[in-house]
C-alpha cells in the first residue's frame, strides 16, 4: 500500500492544485469520491484488471458508468482510491479539518459526542469531523483515531497494556 500511496501522491497533489486553481475543491472532491467508488467496485475492478480489454475499452467502460459526472481533466483510473485519499487529506488540511474515528463500547448520545468533539477540536486546533462506531469488545470506554494519533481509553486497551506490563 505504501508504494501505491507514493505513486498516487503526485497525482493527488496535481489534482488538488488544479482544483484549487479553478476554485473547485468541492466539485473535485465529489468527482474523486464517485470515481473512487466506481473503481473500487469488484466487478469494475475485474474488468479493469482484464488484460484482454484495451486501455480504450477500459476507459470507455469506466466513463459509461460515471456518465457526465466526471470532468474531462480527471481520468487516472487505476490510482483513484489513493488519489482520493490524498486529495481529501490536502483539502482537509487547507480547510483546517481533521477526521476522528471514534469507536465506543456503547452508543454515544449527541450531547456526549458534542463534548468529545469540542475537546478534540481544542486538542488538535482544527475543526473535527467524526465517524462513530460501536464495538462491544472494547468492554467500556472508547478508542479515538485522529490521523496518526490514537487515544485508547477503552477497558480492552487498558487490559492489553496491563498484560504487556506484567509480561515485561
Amino acid at each position: 500500500m505504501a508504494e501505491q500511496i507514493t505513486v498516487a501522491r503526485p497525482y493527488a497533489e496535481a489534482v488538488f492544485a488544479l482544483a484549487r486553481e479553478r476554485n473547485a475543491l468541492p466539485v473535485w472532491a465529489e468527482m474523486l469520491r464517485l470515481a473512487s467508488d466506481v473503481a473500487g467496485d469488484a466487478r469494475v475492478r475485474a474488468a479493469l484488471d482484464n488484460p484482454r480489454l484495451s486501455a480504450a475499452a477500459k476507459e470507455s467502460l469506466f466513463l459509461s458508468i460515471c456518465g457526465e459526472k466526471l470532468d474531462a481533466d480527471g481520468k487516472s483510473i487505476g490510482l483513484l482510491p489513493e488519489i482520493r485519499q490524498l486529495f481529501d487529506a490536502l483539502k482537509d488540511a487547507t480547510d483546517g479539518v481533521a477526521r476522528a474515528q471514534i469507536t465506543s463500547a456503547f452508543p454515544i448520545d449527541d450531547r456526549a459526542l458534542d463534548g468529545l468533539k469540542a475537546a478534540l477540536e481544542r486538542r488538535f486546533g482544527k475543526k473535527i469531523e467524526t465517524t462513530v462506531s460501536v464495538d462491544p469488545q472494547l468492554i467500556g470506554g472508547a478508542r479515538i483515531a485522529v490521523g496518526d494519533t490514537v487515544i485508547d481509553g477503552s477497558v480492552q486497551g487498558e487490559l492489553h497494556a496491563l498484560a504487556n506490563h506484567l509480561r515485561a
